[in-house]
Parts: C-alpha cells; structure tokens; sequence
C-alpha cells in the first residue's frame, strides 16, 4: 500500500503524536520506530512523498542511517526534527529536499509544511479543463441529435447518482452542536504564572460573544463579503470567481464562502477533486440550516490557522501582538483577517511590504463595505506591523520537563489536545533565586578556570514533599539531561546520616560509643586491601555517634557499618525512598553507590519530617 506520508522516531510517544495530527487532517501516516520497520515498509513500495524523522538527542546516532534513507529516497521530502545544537550539522547535510525544525515539539507545524508539500503536488490548471471541454464538445458534435441526447441523458443520470452518493455519505455535523477543538493545556506554578503549554494546536477557544464587533467584521470583508446575505453558497461570487480565472487561464481566485471554508477545514481532506467539491457545497448548505450566522463564524474563528502555530483567533492575536482578542484594534484585525489564506506568504515577520499590502487591502475592503469610516481607513493604515513574535519565555524548563513526564503518564495524549489547566507546586519566586543561585555558582567556577561542569538543586517543602524549585543544569538549551532526576552520582558523606539512622533503628543511641582508627579491609580473597582514611589523616579513637557523626569521622563510619550490617543499611536507604542500587560493600557506606539528587533530597525529607514523602509536581489539575 502506497502511503503519500511516513513517520519515524525512536520515540513512540513523540512518532504517535505527529501521527495522530496528521490524521486529524485525513493524512495517513503510519509510524516507525525502528530502522527495520521502516526499511521493511519501504521495500518494494512507491517512494513516499514526505518522510518525517524525528532525531532529537540522539542526531550522531541516526546520521548513517539517515545518509542512506536520503540516497534511497531522491525524490522525497524529509522533514526533519532536531535540537538547536545540531543545527550546523543538519544544514550542511547533503540532501536538497529538507525542512529542519528544532522545536522541543511541534507536530501542528509540521502538519503545516505537510499540507503545503502534498497541495503543492496536486495543483491544476484550469486550461487543461478548457482543452478537455473542447475536444468533448469537437467529438459530441459528430454525431446526431438522438445519439447526443442519449450521452446527455445518460451524463446526467451518473452525475446525479454520484452527486446523491456524494450527499448520502456527508459527515455527521451534529458534532458541532457539542464543538470541542484541540486547545493548549496550560502549566501555572502554585502562584499563578504560566510556565508552558502543551499542544498539538496551539489554540484557545472563545465564545462569540468575547470577539469584538470590527474583528469579526475585518474577516466577513476580506472572506465572504456577502456573509449575511447567502446561506451557504454565493452563487454570484462563484460565477464570478469562475470569470475571473477563465480570463486568466488560471485559478487566481476563490468563490467560498466562510461557511464552505469552516466545512472544508473540519470535515474534508485538503485535496482538489470533484467529490470533495460536491461534498463541501452539501456540507454548507447543512451547515448554514443547523447553525445561526454568529455560531458558524465563531467556530471559523476559533478554527482558522494563521501561522507561526497559532491556531484560533486568540491564539494568533496573542502571538503577533501580545494580547487577547478582545483588546484588538481595527489594524490589528486587519491584519489577522488578512492572513489565512497564505499565512506564510503574508506574515509580517517575512515580506513585511507583502504583509503591508495585504493588510491595507482588508481595510479598504472593510471601507467598502461600511464597516469603517474614511478617517478610521486613513488612521488604520498609517500603523506599524509588529515585528517580532510575541512569545512566551517559558521557566524552569528541567521542572517543565519532570511535569510533562508526569502528565503523559496519567494524560496521555489528552494532555495535548483537552485544554487542561494544571496548577503545579513551583514557587515562581524560589525558582528565581534558584535558577540565579546555580548560574552564580557556575560563575564563581568559571572564574577559577573550572570548565565543562555542570550544576543542579532541588528545593522542598518539608511538611509536604512539595517541589519548589528545581534547576537541572547549567543552560537547558544545551543540554536537556536533568541533573536532578536523571544523573547518577556518588553522594559520599551526604549518604552517612543512613548508615547512623539504621543504628537507631536497631536500639543505638547518640550516646553510644565507636572505634574511630585506622581500619583495613581486605577484598579480591585476600589480594587487596583498603584502608580508608579521615580528613588530614586524623583519628579520634573512640567516639560518641553524635561526635562521629558531627565530624563525618570516615573510619568511625565503617566500623559503625561492620556493627549494624550492609544488609540493614540498604534496607533503611530503600525505605527513605531510595531506588537506585547500592552495592553491598563497604565503600557504598561513605557514599560510595550512585544514586539521583531526587533520591537524596527526599531521603533527608523523610529524616526531617519523621515519614517518608513522595516527590509531588502536581498540585491540582481543572479539567
């Protein structure tokens, strides 16, 4: 079976998520996860139009393969996702069909450039439909009137039954009447900010009554003029249109209305054929008898795609301007009302004369129409275009990422397209302090020529194993790798307070005495020998566990452990919360096993609270 669309990830997650996008739109894509799968389901098969290769983190790994799959595949399109540092390597990688996107996740974007790359292969030109007429009409006209009328009644006998197949198999639109659109959920910290979003489309739906009169007014201009005036389908801008593109023997204009394009980008597939015309004039026409005028463009609105990601008229008015939609002046409108049908070709981040142009069209068509004044005209077109994209600088990215984990594991892929508004336990303002705490500390290192470290910290709520704050690196750009939740490392003395724990447990009290002197271990059966030894090679001889304690005394710790056991010690670590193995030997009593910064974080909450906690990123999620 031919499939026009592949995708490949080592990541299930991230392959089905682009998957599932794609087929949002009528695009089948299956995945692969593996180089076998893919190889296999290529073999023998006609070349895909697009594949779509999801390498992030692990860029040098998939180099080879990727060599060979764009040798094999001449004519396709890879569309490929990558992290910021590979980006040289990937723009100087030899294949000349290639889009590169380094977003953390971005599948409504490669949907975008999918639907571009598949339209862009199945354009038409009307004058081959002239050419065709024509010689039907030359042939028709050889024969007598009975033969002729025949042909035309047989014609209109199979175009009425494939116009009455077409009808009979319409989507059910009812669905509308309960409309639920992907949005964005959003993550907040326990103080109200917003920290990120997570989305296959980034959009946030408004009722109709929240867009301002002259926001919807600038679309009804520039789409479907005569909006109030048909009830679907504008006859008299259909033949215009057909004119139109008949005198420029090519398709230079639209005749759909607002209604037939809510119908196409809800119900159709984005291709160009007879049937799916047929289907999207029935579509109209049931659209425009369900629903009220206001209904149909507030669902248009909050559906349209207007570049840069945002999907929705809020979405888009927060993305080119920085603010919700109800705050929108009339150039602003304009703009946005300007963009859907060629939200790349006149964004104002491109071609800003372009984008001029066409902004200052739909005004002039709004003055055409009545919807402003003369003086509104000339004031609206003397403002700027933003220049730069308003984006959010989303925080503690490492904290972000913990939290996303989390969700996927009790969302799934809800947590993408169901609007959640999740509350989490960061402190906004501990996080700050955090976050300039580890960046001062990398300073200070630097400045003592200490380089290629990295840093990180966690804070806790003691009472109730709340996360705070968490820094999990240096610069998350850089590296993604959590230092706090994923890095094994050494603890040493940090790990001493279980050894002396689980001698309480077993009836010791601080009082009690140990033998702090020079000890030797023997290991290899024999063959080897360590001896520990303390700072500055200093011994107390026999001490109080407070004392040994208070002074990290190496020696009074292990023979502390030779009295209670490794078996016990392991045990108590295990029931703080501890996951990671510890070695059953001596050294992993100084610290010697490597454990996460989580582990031991929350091993010393257990200490401190007289119980153990579970780390909690969550505080409570609004669905």
């Amino acid at each position: 079976m031919f499939h026009p669309v592949i995708v490949y990830s080592p990541v299930e997650i991230r392959a089905r998520i682009i998957s599932e996008t794609l087929k949002t739109k009528g695009i089948k894509a299956p995945f692969f996860t593996t180089h076998f799968e893919l190889d296999d389901a290529l073999t023998g098969r006609r070349a895909p139009h697009v594949v779509i290769v999801d390498v992030k983190k692990n860029l040098q790994g998939e180099l080879k393969f990727l060599t060979k799959l764009s040798q094999s595949l001449p004519e396709t399109t890879f569309i490929i996702q990558s992290d910021p540092s590979d980006k040289a390597t990937l723009e100087n990688f030899p294949i000349d069909n290639k889009i590169v996107d380094f977003d953390p996740i971005a599948p409504e974007h490669i949907l975008a450039e999918v639907e571009t790359i598949l339209i862009s292969r199945r354009r038409f030109s009307i004058k081959r439909y002239l050419r065709i007429l024509k010689g039907i009409y030359q042939g028709v006209s050889r024969f007598f009137f009975k033969a002729l009328l025949i042909v035309i009644t047989l014609i209109a006998g199979l175009c009425g039954g494939y116009i009455y197949w077409c009808v009979a198999t319409l989507p059910n639109i009812s669905i509308l009447k309960d409309y639920s659109p992907y949005e964005a959920s959003k993550l907040y910290t326990q103080d109200n900010k917003l920290l990120t979003e997570f989305y296959v489309e980034r959009r946030t739906f408004v009722p109709y009554d929240t867009i301002p009169v002259h926001v919807m007014e600038a679309f009804i201009a520039v789409e479907d003029a005569r909006y109030y005036r048909h009830h679907g389908i504008d006859l008299l801008r259909i033949m215009s249109a057909l004119w139109t593109n008949i005198q420029r023997g090519a398709i230079v204009q639209g005749g759909s209305t607002i209604t037939q394009q809510l119908a196409k980008m809800l119900f159709l597939k984005p291709e160009k054929t007879i049937t799916r015309k047929i289907k999207e004039v029935a579509l109209s026409l049931k659209i425009e008898n369900s629903f009220t005028k206001k209904e149909i463009i507030a669902l248009y609105l909050n559906h349209a795609y207007f570049g840069e990601r945002a999907y929705g008229i809020e979405a888009a008015s927060q993305v080119y301007f920085g603010k919700p939609v109800r705050d929108l002046a009339i150039a602003e409108a304009a703009l946005l009302a300007a963009l859907p049908k060629a939200p790349s070709t006149y964004s104002p981040f491109g071609d800003q004369k372009r984008a001029l142009e066409r902004r200052n069209y739909a005004l002039k068509r709004m003055l055409k129409a009545g919807f402003i004044s003369e003086g509104t005209y000339d004031e609206a077109t003397r403002k700027p275009l933003p220049e730069k994209v308003h984006r959010r600088s989303f925080n503690a990215p490492y904290f972000v990422d913990y939290c996303r984990t989390a969700l996927e594991g009790r969302y799934g892929d809800r947590l993408y397209i169901s609007g959640l508004t999740i509350y989490s336990t960061l402190d906004y303002g501990m996080q700050q302090i955090a976050e300039r705490a580890v960046q001062r500390g990398m300073e200070r290192l630097k400045k003592r020529k200490v380089t290629d470290v990295q840093a990180a910290l966690i804070a806790v709520d003691l009472k109730t194993g709340k996360i705070k704050a968490m820094v999990g690196g240096a610069d998350f750009s850089d590296s993604q790798f959590n230092r706090v939740t994923q890095a094994q490392r050494q603890p040493g003395s940090v790990f001493k307070p279980i050894v002396y724990l689980t001698a309480l447990k077993q009836g010791l009290t601080p009082e009690d005495t140990v033998e702090d002197s020079k000890t030797f271990f023997m290991w290899n059966k024999g063959g080897d020998v360590w001896a520990p030894e303390n700072y500055n090679d200093v011994y107390h001889g026999t001490v109080t566990l407070t004392k040994a304690m208070a002074l990290s005394l190496n020696s009074a710790t292990l023979n502390l452990a030779r009295k209670v056991g490794l078996k016990d010690i392991i045990k108590t670590a295990k029931d703080l919360g501890i996951k990671s193995k510890i070695y059953p030997f001596y050294p992993s009593a100084l610290g010697a096993s490597e454990l996460t910064l989580l582990e031991m974080a929350y091993a010393y909450t257990a200490l401190a609270h007289g119980d153990r906690l579970n780390p909690m990123c969550i505080e409570r999620i609004i669905d």
